[in-house]
């Protein structure tokens, strides 16, 4: 904890934000999120825009930061804020900003970054509102239950303590039972083994419109990492009735297809290929709609995967959340044809007792976590309250509150942060980068000369992922020779190249007559420019 206060103060100094927040236990509100990229963009390497403003009139930033013609160098976009509930996604993508900035301008020179800290602003705020729940959807009004009447059938907070946990009513024939590892836990009835259920589970809510069903049309209206193009869930809440159909997500993908040089996303969300990396399977990946990693990519996946757990201290427990319909993460890799990575940046550790057992059960290991550090205001008890919609039966509202669970307290974010700004630097270093290697002029008499050259990409990564050659999106390489087209006798005067794999090479040969320099430029924006100078 020293050290990170240390650390906020010692960036305050330097004039990035003030020291009133560096002073903060909790998350910071969007005022101080705002206040803090304004800070950043002080930095004369960095620019900071509002695509647009959302629903409930929130900016949508995106700070782009490189020195020299940021656009014509390999780009890594870092988004955070793409679930409203997980903050802890949002204080990464800011503190990762400040931290480049401040800490390492050095990488700058060679790799522009496109950093988005919150997509879903008007859902972030939930966090500290009067009445706290975890909340997905912006600020547009939607009726998701399609009953004529919008947002009619949302949240109650039953019991006043101004948080939206959950509510049990006794019934057999309900799913639920009471958790054999906690008693504080509802988990589903084991059908196959005969275990009969107990309880109903709801989200804590009423029946307000009388329709038999609970907190199906929410006070919020479109959830940003549910809405993409890429296994669109139609018809299903929170989604809308067409993919990018809100203004965020239409202004973030209108920049994006702008930003030819982008060759990797790192998403902060609750999708985790990196501690795991994405698994191939054939079948899925020769379907017209290509819905599993390509081969190639995976190879590359599992790489990153290696180096991020190299990096990243905290080892993943229970995470197999590998993607959701809808979201961004996918989106990136199977539409837009980049290497994409996602991490939820934080995981509820594994705790073993003094049996040296642990928990099977994430929310059950999660509160005798909690319990061992002593903390007590983290679970709301099970507690009895008079439901207008369950007359003569038992309903009690409590668990586990929310936010917990996704986000770390605040004293650990600093570390988090640093550990995740070193992988991102270092998945910066391993961008393609090409050379122009083994050149040989020969004289073939007559004014002819022979000019030849490989192409080296000096690189563990290929020049385009393997869904970025195949959908055929991404610029292919493209080598120009600079004469004038009746001076080249063989070879061609300009050629595109699929791809270059790692530590690959292409070889390059032209027949040219006359004499004096003969330039020539290699490359695309995502891989970068290569340029060599033949003098015959």
């Amino acid at each position: 904890m020293k050290k990170s206060i240390f650390s906020w103060l010692l960036i305050s100094s330097l004039g990035f934000f003030g020291t009133a927040f560096a002073q903060s236990d909790d998350y910071p509100t969007l005022s101080q999120v705002n206040q803090r990229m304004q800070q950043v963009a002080k930095n004369s390497n960095a620019t900071l825009t509002s695509l647009v403003k959302t629903a409930g009139g929130k900016d949508i930033w995106v700070l782009k930061v490189g020195t020299g013609d940021l656009d014509q160098k390999p780009a890594i976009a870092v988004v955070g804020g793409v679930e409203g509930f997980h903050v802890l996604s949002t204080e990464l993508a800011v503190q990762f900003a400040e931290k480049l900035v401040a800490e390492h301008a050095d990488a700058l020179a060679t790799t522009t970054f496109y950093i988005f800290p919150n997509m879903s602003p008007d859902a972030y705020e939930q966090y500290h509102a009067a009445l706290k729940y975890e909340r997905r959807g912006n600020a547009t009004s939607v009726d998701h239950d399609r009953d004529g009447k919008a947002a009619d059938n949302g949240y109650s907070d039953l019991n006043g303590d101004g948080l939206i946990t959950w509510m049990r009513v006794e019934d057999p024939m309900g799913d639920y039972v009471v958790s054999k590892q906690d008693d504080r836990v509802l988990e589903k009835a084991d059908r196959s083994k005969g275990e009969a259920g107990k309880y109903l589970v709801y989200k804590e809510s009423r029946d307000d419109d009388k329709d038999g069903n609970f907190a199906e049309d929410l006070k919020e209206g479109i959830a940003f990492n549910k809405s993409m193009t890429y296994k669109f869930p139609v018809f299903q809440p929170l989604a809308g009735d067409i993919p990018v159909s809100q203004l965020e997500s239409r202004a973030m993908l209108d920049f994006l297809f702008e930003q030819w040089n982008i060759f990797a996303f790192v998403t902060f969300s609750p999708a985790n290929n990196l501690s795991a990396p994405l698994k191939y399977n054939a079948g899925d990946a020769r379907k017209r709609v290509v819905t599993s990693i390509l081969e190639k990519d995976q190879t590359v996946n599992a790489m990153i995967s290696g180096i991020y757990n190299e990096t990243i201290s905290q080892k993943a427990f229970q995470q197999n959340n590998q993607g959701t319909d809808g979201d961004f993460f996918q989106w990136a890799y199977f539409h837009f044809g980049r290497l994409s990575f996602s991490t939820p940046g934080y995981w509820v550790p594994e705790y073993k007792g003094a049996d040296g057992k642990g928990k099977s059960n994430a929310e059950a290991n999660y509160l005798a976590w909690a319990d061992s550090l002593g903390w007590n205001d983290v679970y709301v008890p099970w507690t009895e309250i008079q439901h207008p919609d369950f007359p003569g039966k038992k309903v009690e509202v409590g668990g586990i509150k929310p936010f917990r669970m996704a986000n770390p307290p605040y004293e650990q974010v600093g570390k988090i942060a640093e550990e995740h700004t070193d992988f991102i630097l270092k998945l910066a270093e391993m961008q393609p980068k090409l050379e122009m290697l083994n050149i040989k002029i020969e004289s073939l008499g007559n004014g002819l000369t022979r000019i030849s050259a490989d192409l080296f990409n000096n690189s563990p990564l290929p020049t385009h992922s393997d869904m970025g050659e195949r959908s055929r999106w991404l610029r292919k390489v493209r080598v120009d020779l600079d004469v004038p087209q009746d001076r080249i006798i063989s070879g061609d005067k300009i050629q595109l190249i699929d791809v270059i794999g790692a530590y690959e090479k292409v070889s390059l040969s032209w027949i040219v007559k006359g004499s004096g320099a003969v330039p020539v430029k290699a490359g695309a924006t995502h891989v970068g420019f290569v340029n060599a100078n033949f003098k015959l």
